[in-house]
């Protein structure tokens, strides 16, 4: 399984910018895609995530403002991030669980796979 993680960029507070999370080797419509994000000096965090059954999850920071999405025809996953701010500024990378049917968690363990980072900056 490989994921390819594009769509980071440098943009003003209040701007918008989507990601985007490529999958080869695996349907994303029958697994879950989790989104984390990790800034300098700290953890990488959970974002949000799609389930298998469509059913989304969003950390608090983010909710309202980001969207995750799926596209099974390109299967590729999405997170449109409206009105950053500078602490969103982090290094974001996409994972997938690693069975069918498991659920989306906020933990970076419970993800087997992962992309490679795209960097997202907002200056303020």
């Amino acid at each position: 399984v490989q994921l390819q993680a594009s769509g980071g960029g440098l943009v003003q507070a209040g701007g918008s910018l989507r990601l985007s999370c490529a999958a080869s080797g695996r349907t994303v419509s029958s697994y879950g895609i989790g989104w984390f994000r990790q800034a300098p000096g700290k953890g990488r965090e959970f974002v949000a995530g799609i389930q298998w059954n469509d059913s989304t999850f969003y950390t608090d920071s983010v909710k309202g403002r980001f969207t995750i999405s799926r596209d099974n025809a390109k299967n590729t996953v999405y997170l449109q991030m409206n009105s950053l701010k500078p602490e969103d500024t982090a290094v974001y990378y996409c994972a997938a669980v690693g069975r069918a049917d498991a659920r989306i968690t906020n933990r970076v363990t419970d993800y087997n796979y992962w992309g490679q980072g795209t960097q997202v900056t907002v200056s303020s």
